[in-house]
């Protein structure tokens, strides 16, 4: 049997929760159902069932969003628990040494997905909350992450399509290859302007124990104000400082 019937129990419940993202923080029973492609009754009682569980909230207008317990569970998720307790020194110590926006992310799939993050109060403003996900192509972090990735995820995410959001995205196969073998070789990546056009990013990946790039931290700031040269050596320092918590050790020499 194929279609909605075949479908089970947890694939329904999950393609519920699945139906909220950081365009969509807050639903209607109605538009929920449709986003999760079930019929409106199988909605309404799977919904009835995570409202009671703690997995989403509705308010009083009737909508639903997600729940704190589902963010108390997922808080729990080892690769961001460890890493965030272990990064949030040096998070701190980058935000004082910059006053601008820092973050923490990783690598799922051919995304990044922002884990932790400091915002500057006067800083210029980002798209990327913790849990927000974008293609690693268009930020710093993800070409931080995506350089030191295996060759196939690499092929895989020049194969495209790349997503423009600016016109100073980088769509270009080549181009991309390009900035990847020159982050290789400096330790650092710089994404300008390629999420919004008032904003660039300096990157450095972070290491595991056993040095592979598991993480990547960045600094964003206003491209009026881009003081790049300054930054790199701010945020390398920040990405090693993290690397070392997480039990790593440059090789010697």
């Amino acid at each position: 049997m194929t279609g909605p019937a075949a479908r089970s129990a947890a694939d329904r419940l999950l393609s519920v929760l699945g139906a909220f993202d950081h365009d969509h923080t807050a639903l209607g029973l109605t538009d929920l159902a449709r986003r999760a492609g079930l019929a409106l009754p199988t909605a309404h009682r799977l919904v009835a069932e995570l409202v009671r569980w703690g997995a989403l909230e509705r308010a009083e207008s009737g909508a639903y969003s997600i729940g704190l317990h589902l963010w108390e569970v997922a808080a729990l998720a080892p690769r961001s628990l460890s890493l965030r307790r272990a990064a949030m020194p040096f998070l701190e110590d980058l935000y004082e040494a910059t006053h601008e926006n820092v973050q923490l992310a990783v690598r799922d799939g051919l995304d990044v997905v922002y884990i932790e993050r400091i915002s500057g109060r006067s800083a210029v403003g980002v798209r990327a909350e913790v849990g927000a996900r974008w293609p690693l192509h268009a930020t710093g972090v993800g070409l931080a992450l995506l350089a030191h990735c295996d060759r196939q995820i690499q092929d895989r995410v020049c194969a495209g399509p790349l997503a423009a959001f600016t016109p100073y995205t980088v769509t270009a196969p080549a181009r991309l290859r390009l900035m990847l073998a020159e982050v290789r070789r400096t330790g650092c990546a710089v994404s300008d302007r390629q999420i919004t056009d008032d904003a660039l990013s300096v990157a450095a990946p972070v290491r595991g124990l056993q040095g592979a790039v598991t993480a990547a931290v960045s600094v964003v700031v206003p491209v009026k104000d881009a003081r790049t040269p300054a930054l790199i050596p701010a945020v390398r320092l920040a990405a090693r400082g993290i690397s070392r918590a997480l039990g790593w050790r440059p090789a010697s020499v």
